[in-house]
């Protein structure tokens, strides 16, 4: 096995994760994160530790060079280890929704998938569930249809998601065995079957055009293709305002603070309409400060505080 190593100094505060998730693909044990992570079909055991504040360490092993490379780049970005959020810093730091936990948490970011088919499989897999529930069906899907490769000691067992072919080629009805809707089955394996064919670049730089024609999937709505967009895709303009956090937050305080009071999504939009480019993490930072109450569905994806 070839091993690159790679030693990053984050150009703004970073914390690494302080779990590895709940659907059974990355784990964390004494302080290190590792995962298996498929280049064009070739594994690499990928683990990711930070020994200082200002010092994170990425390594990978695979049987080619260029498949730990690529393994190491898409963790680098999965952790967001590279982002400069100074920006948005310097912008909202004195917000008075916001500005608390943007000045105590600067560290604060939206964790993402290592390639955006896994955002959105797992999108589906969580429309209109509670997350715990959502997380069970995920690891099913990982354990029975997943793919297995060795961890970086050689002996561990990793999983890791079902190829977009592999989730195209599955008959709806498995995944209604998993506890997965039908309605949502058929959607990951017609959405699976677009990526798969490559009618769908998840890759591209014109976003918008995987967006239209996902959009076009009965069962793909705006909620699933935000998700996306914010957790496969690194956009930081892209909240899901259909998640019930968000409607329940700025339902309170549109409401004067009724706690049963509950947004529309066009109002979540305009709500964070001020945090245009930033609106996705400024997401997180409202629903992560006291003043929310915490919790929510959206919460899950920000990174430990």
């Amino acid at each position: 096995m070839i091993e690159v190593r790679r030693e990053i100094r984050p150009v703004w505060p970073f914390r690494l994760p302080g779990s590895g998730g709940m659907d059974g693909v990355t784990r964390r044990r004494g302080g290190v994160l590792e995962r298996v992570v498929h280049v064009d079909g070739a594994p690499a055991a990928v683990r990711a530790a930070q020994p200082a504040a200002q010092r994170v360490v990425i390594g990978a092993r695979a049987e080619r060079a260029d498949v730990a490379e690529e393994a190491v780049a898409r963790m680098r970005f999965a952790l967001g280890v590279d982002d400069d959020l100074r920006p948005f810093y310097e912008r909202f730091r004195d917000d008075p929704l916001i500005g608390p936990s943007v000045r105590s948490r600067p560290h604060l970011r939206l964790t993402r998938r290592t390639e955006p088919f896994e955002a959105l499989a797992w999108a589906v897999c969580e429309q209109l569930i509670e997350y715990e529930r959502a997380a069970a069906i995920e690891r099913r899907i990982v354990y029975r249809l997943g793919r297995r490769a060795p961890g970086w000691d050689g002996a561990t067992v990793l999983h890791d998601l079902p190829s977009a072919a592999t989730l195209g080629g599955v008959a709806p009805a498995l995944l209604q065995s998993f506890d997965l809707s039908a309605g949502r089955s058929l959607a990951l394996v017609k959405a699976a079957r677009e990526v798969a064919a490559g009618r769908v670049d998840l890759d591209a730089a014109d976003h918008e055009r995987a967006w239209a024609r996902l959009r076009k999937i009965p069962g793909i709505g705006s909620w699933t293709i935000e998700v996306l967009a914010s957790h496969g895709q690194g956009r930081h303009d892209q909240l899901p305002a259909g998640d019930l956090a968000y409607i329940k937050l700025v339902g309170r305080i549109l409401r004067g603070g009724d706690p049963y009071g509950r947004a529309t999504e066009d109002e979540v939009r305009a709500f964070f309409a001020p945090y245009d480019g930033w609106s996705g993490l400024a997401g997180a930072h409202a629903l992560g400060g006291k003043a929310t109450g915490g919790g929510g569905a959206a919460l899950r994806f920000a990174a430990a505080a």
